[in-house]
């Protein structure tokens, strides 16, 4: 499989592509719109942060808890299930007079359950793809997500500048409500990728197994660190620009979306191993310039170009498939997922709690430099062999 014409040809695939647009839609929906009340309520950087990306701190308990259920449930059930408890729980979200502490208690809640999310999803879009087509596919959801934020983040602004943050989060609860219908009837039941139950005790094995090698270690540090720092940065961009913080987010999708759409079509393969580390740069280096006074046109240019940098972890991604024994494939993306959601929400918090005590742009500059530090960290040992990974699949 190699053109988007023969993906666009499976039926599972294209409702699983559908059902993802409208949820993330929802997702970006929702996080402007409660980052924006939130911050308006208590004026406090940290606490917008924490509104917007606060949901993924529960990973790190659903990924050593419950990750094990990415390939033991019924993946068409679970997520259909998933979507649901989401769009209730953003209509409560909208209940006037709810406190902060309520929403971010809630916020938590969605991140546990999101934990399993990306396990179930990404299992399943392998299944549906024949052989070889798994990164194309991946390419093209990455794709989505960049189309999905710049028309989320513009529906959201609007939502928010001509309603009301409650508004806009009853558009977001109905928008969940459309994925979950789209994934019901649009994708054929399937039963559970391996045997067993889920439980504690076999995401702990399967865990201990996928960290138990260097390489993959290393990659998963790549996948999660330098991303987690900056979208850090994207926690910012409300305090940043108050009034046009949809602009930011809009362009940084963008880039992410030009970046995949280079990346997973058109680089060779060959090329792809020597263009990690030039693209991890790329996604710090021009937030740099933030430790000036940028004009909003100007930031939304610099985070645009940098955006394209996060396509990098497209490219560790395929690294880590190719690394990772088939039975375990699952939670190894499951895991990623929601590392990388972590690493994210740590970032939130780190920038939230640098801008409370130096001008915001200065603390997304300060984020970015500690991106790049990690980044030439970790190169040199993304560059050695990777032969043992060869090793432990003959030895399961």
């Amino acid at each position: 499989m190699r053109t988007y014409g023969e993906l666009f040809r499976l039926l599972e695939f294209r409702s699983l592509f559908a059902a993802g647009a409208v949820q993330i839609a929802a997702t970006t929906v929702s996080g402007l719109a409660l980052s924006t009340l939130v911050y308006a309520a208590t004026g406090s950087p940290l606490l917008a942060a924490l509104a917007l990306f606060g949901s993924s701190f529960a990973q790190v308990l659903g990924a050593t808890t419950l990750l094990s259920a990415a390939d033991r449930l019924p993946p068409r059930a679970a997520l259909v299930t998933i979507a649901l408890i989401f769009g209730a729980a953003t209509l409560s979200l909208a209940v006037p007079g709810m406190p902060i502490w309520g929403m971010l208690l809630i916020i938590f809640s969605l991140g546990l359950v999101n934990s399993v999310t990306g396990g179930v999803r990404w299992g399943l879009l392998g299944e549906i793809v024949p052989d070889g087509g798994y990164i194309l596919a991946r390419s093209v959801f990455n794709m989505l997500i960049g189309a999905m934020q710049i028309s989320g983040y513009a529906l959201g602004g609007i939502l928010v500048a001509v309603l009301s943050p409650r508004q806009a989060l009853l558009v977001s609860a109905g928008l969940y409500l459309v994925g979950a219908t789209v994934l019901r009837f649009g994708l054929t039941a399937r039963p559970p990728r391996a045997a067993g139950r889920p439980s504690v005790r076999e995401t702990w094995r399967v865990n201990r197994r996928l960290w138990s090698l260097p390489a993959r270690r290393h990659i998963y540090l790549a996948l999660w660190v330098p991303n987690g720092l900056i979208v850090g940065c994207e926690a910012l961009f409300v305090p940043y620009a108050p009034t046009s913080a949809g602009a930011l987010f809009m362009a940084t999708a963008l880039g992410m979306l030009a970046g995949d759409t280079i990346v997973g079509r058109f680089v060779p393969r060959r090329w792809r191993p020597r263009l990690v580390t030039p693209l991890r740069v790329l996604l710090a280096a021009p937030i740099l310039l933030f430790v000036l006074p940028l004009p909003v046109p100007a930031a939304a240019l610099v985070l645009a170009v940098a955006a394209v940098g996060f396509s990098a972890g497209l490219l560790l991604q395929d690294l880590l498939i190719a690394l990772t024994p088939d039975d375990a494939r699952g939670q190894a993306l499951g895991l990623h997922t929601s590392g990388l959601l972590t690493m994210q929400a740590v970032g939130a918090t780190i920038a939230g709690l640098v801008a409370q005590f130096v001008p915001v742009g200065t603390a997304m500059a300060v984020m970015a430099v500690v991106s790049l530090l990690v980044t030439v960290v970790l190169t040199p040992a993304l560059r050695r062999p990777v032969v043992a990974a060869e090793v432990e699949k003959v030895a399961a």
